[in-house]
């Protein structure tokens, strides 16, 4: 298992390159990380936007 860490992607990324960070983290398509963040702010009631904020905010870019 490679030695890997979480990085927000700001120059695929839409707002702050949160969801990006995810997919690359994960080797995951990015549109799918997103579709996810509005379905779970949808039907989290806001919950989500905050997680998001506090990834964005915390995390580190490369």
């Amino acid at each position: 298992m490679k030695n890997r860490a979480f990085h927000l992607d700001k120059s695929n990324g839409k707002l702050m390159g949160v969801c990006s960070g995810i997919a690359n983290y994960f080797d995951w398509d990015a549109n799918l990380i997103r579709i996810a963040f509005v379905l779970a702010a949808f039907f989290g009631i806001g919950a989500p936007v905050l997680v998001y904020l506090i990834i964005g905010l915390v995390a580190s870019d490369r």
